[in-house]
């Protein structure tokens, strides 16, 4: 989080608005001048459902704070949910509390994403979908929505007592105004109204789209509930729960299950009590469904206020405009979420938790300090999405290990040989913009290597500063890891086939856990060449090395970051051995999931890994080398950071400056037994390790 200014995000800001301006000027051309040849009726701006017709509702006030519900479950609903909230966020100018119904997948994610957005002047509640699943899970509904889909029908019973509005919302839709206009709607209600719902868009309950259609009750054409106005007092008072309840049960005598969820009882009930419904102009949710009539409802973009993929097809829906939709989603979809942490001006609001001690030491900040940028990207707090994709969590196994490494959009192509390498669960980070997040979201698609892994966990953590935040991702990744061991790998090593199987072998052998505290130590190796013959076993690998194909890694440059291992007492070891800590020491490691974490203050390149195994170290883990194991690095092009770090000797001071007060640290927490490590703390890092 930067709250100082920021020229490439305001030019950013700057360039999406002309960008959406633009689209809508030419998207206003083509409706309009497609009105006056066709003479399309839905062109007629006296169109009664459109929304210029009569004086608009006044505005909530300026801080007036706006209630959102939503329900959402699973990775890809959560996914939808966080453009859908972007979008609300670029046009908001109000305060907004967002109360979020929830499985615990999407709690999961959706707590820890909000957490780490930290934007202002947002609050977020969560409640238990698994709480409500009694109250509707006797109604049989064949809407791919599943159970999910009828919670809509209990947020009047699920959400607080004092809450007497709320705007309801589908994950499927997209804002393109400010939500606050929606909101002025409530105004328009009558004394008995409860119930702000659009008219559907399509001939769906007419039942005439094909032979024996038997739909649901419905007022006429029926209404849509992907964007609802609620008065939830007066529901309350009406009885609503009994009220639905009862409707659901006698059409359920003559009708085999819902075919739209919670829609279908909405209307039924509407058609007994039409009283309760406030029909809203039709902007506020122009429905692209398979047979939608939604072109009817405008004449120009600018008329459009929400749009509703509620198609099972969504973004693959055919329609007359689709690709102006299309491409207005997806610049939600990939448009850059750090710029939406922003101040709502002369609105004062409580700050998200960590904000103001965050603030107070950016102030603290000197911008003339050459080492600026590593202080600020130390206290930088990315948003962070959790389980980007689907994920089946591994079956608990009390010797079972996780590899946990971090990469970039450069090192994508990685990931399909580390699986075939590497059958167990894996917890990896990925640094990405939202850009390249939708960019990795297709790359697995189309691997069906990839596709086929739900054993691996993918977390994105979104770019912002100008340094690779290394230990934070390495963080991420560790934490998000569910067995009770980890292999704390990179994401450009690949390891022996049978690492795996033998690494689970090897930690019962040894007794590790409660028993016996150790990092189990993986040599590390690796190949000079782009296309080699990766060895199926210690035999093979030690012929490779005795030919030049491979090497002890880093031999040539950096000897000492892999010394302590011994390599040539591994060459002949036939059980595990013990070795001492050495100045830096930097060996990939396998370790109990509750380990001590990566020390976050290193960015960028260097001392990255050396710090924790010194960290390991002072907390008195044995280094066991095992004699089996093995794991070899890929050749690849030098990332930026190092880069900087040998062209820079302003960057290798401020690396300098960090090991110091890394060691300032291990003192205070250790005490004299911290003084081993000063000689090592005190040693130029080599420039060629990368």
């Amino acid at each position: 989080m930067l709250p100082r200014g920021r020229p490439r995000a305001l030019g950013a800001a700057a360039l999406l608005l002309l960008l959406l301006l633009l689209g809508f000027l030419l998207f206003d051309g083509r409706l309009r001048r497609a009105a006056a040849l066709d003479g399309d009726p839905g062109a007629d701006p006296g169109d009664h459902n459109r929304s210029d017709c009569g004086p608009p509702p006044p505005r909530p006030s300026k801080c007036e704070l706006l209630h959102v519900a939503i329900v959402c479950a699973g990775h890809n609903s959560s996914r939808d949910v966080i453009t859908l909230v972007k979008s609300m966020l670029f046009y908001r100018k109000n305060p907004l509390h967002l109360h979020l119904v929830t499985d615990a997948v999407a709690r999961n994610i959706l707590e820890m994403l909000f957490h780490t957005w930290m934007v202002p002047a947002v609050r977020v509640s969560f409640y238990n979908a698994d709480e409500l699943k009694s109250q509707v899970s006797w109604i049989p509904n064949k809407h791919y929505s599943g159970l999910y889909g009828l919670m809509k029908l209990v947020l009047p019973s699920a959400l607080p007592t004092e809450l007497a509005h709320v705007i309801v919302l589908d994950t499927d839709v997209t804002f393109a105004s400010d939500i606050s206009e929606l909101w002025a709607l409530f105004a328009h209600f009558s004394d008995t109204q409860a119930i702000g719902l659009v008219e559907n868009q399509s001939d769906w309950y007419l039942g005439n789209l094909w032979k024996n259609h038997r739909p649901w009750p419905a007022l006429g054409r029926g209404f849509n509930t992907g964007v609802i106005l609620l008065r939830l007092d007066r529901l309350r008072q009406a009885g609503w729960e009994q009220m639905w309840r009862l409707t659901a049960r006698r059409e359920l005598l003559t009708l085999p299950a819902t075919s739209l969820a919670d829609q279908d009882i909405f209307n039924a009930v509407i058609k007994e009590h039409p009283g309760l419904v406030q029909p809203l102009p039709c902007v506020w949710n122009v429905q692209l469904s398979d047979h939608t009539l939604a072109e009817r409802c405008y004449s120009a973009a600018s008329d459009l206020k929400v749009i509703h993929w509620n198609s099972p097809k969504k973004l693959q829906v055919k329609n007359k405009h689709v690709e102006f939709f299309r491409n207005f989603y997806l610049t939600f979809l990939e448009y850059d979420g750090n710029l939406l942490r922003r101040e709502l001006f002369g609105c004062p609001s409580q700050p998200p938790p960590g904000a103001e001690q965050l603030q107070q030491a950016l102030s603290q900040l000197n911008e003339e300090d050459p080492c600026f940028e590593f202080r600020q990207q130390q206290l930088t707090v990315h948003r962070v999405h959790v389980t980007f994709l689907p994920h089946e969590p591994p079956p608990p196994r009390p010797h079972d290990v996780t590899l946990v490494a971090q990469l970039s959009m450069d090192r994508l192509q990685m990931l399909e040989a580390l699986c075939r390498h590497w059958p167990g669960p894996m917890s990896l980070a990925l640094y990405l913009t939202d850009a390249e997040a939708q960019q990795f979201l297709r790359f697995i698609e189309a691997s069906p290597v990839l596709a086929a892994r739900q054993d691996v966990a993918y977390h994105v953590v979104y770019r912002e500063g100008p340094l690779y935040p290394v230990n934070q991702l390495r963080n991420v990744a560790l934490a998000q890891a569910l067995t009770p061991y980890v292999f704390l790998s990179d994401i450009d090593f690949l390891p022996a086939y049978s690492l795996y199987d033998y690494l689970r072998a090897s930690i019962e052998q040894l007794g590790l856990g409660s028993q016996r505290k150790a990092a189990l130590v993986v040599p590390a190796f690796e190949t000079l060449h782009y296309r080699f013959s990766f060895p199926h076993s210690k035999v093979e690998l030690l012929a490779l090395l005795d030919v030049g194909a491979l090497y002890t890694f880093r031999y040539h440059e950096w000897p000492r970051g892999h010394a302590p291992t011994d390599y040539a007492r591994w060459r002949e070891a036939q059980a595990p051995y013990r070795v001492q800590w050495a100045a830096d020491y930097e060996p990939y490691v396998v370790v109990p999931r509750d380990c001590p974490r990566y020390d976050p203050r290193f960015v960028g390149f260097g001392w990255n890994k050396v710090a924790h195994i010194v960290e390991l170290d002072a907390q008195e883990y044995e280094l066991l080398v095992l004699p089996e194991a093995f794991t070899i690095h890929l050749p690849h092009a030098p990332s930026l950071d190092i880069s900087r770090f040998r062209s820079s000797p302003t960057y290798r001071d401020c690396l300098q400056a960090l090991k110091d007060e890394f060691h300032q640290d291990l003192s205070r927490h250790h005490g004299a037994a911290a003084l081993k490590y000063l000689p090592a703390l005190q040693q130029p890092q080599s420039p060629a390790r990368d």
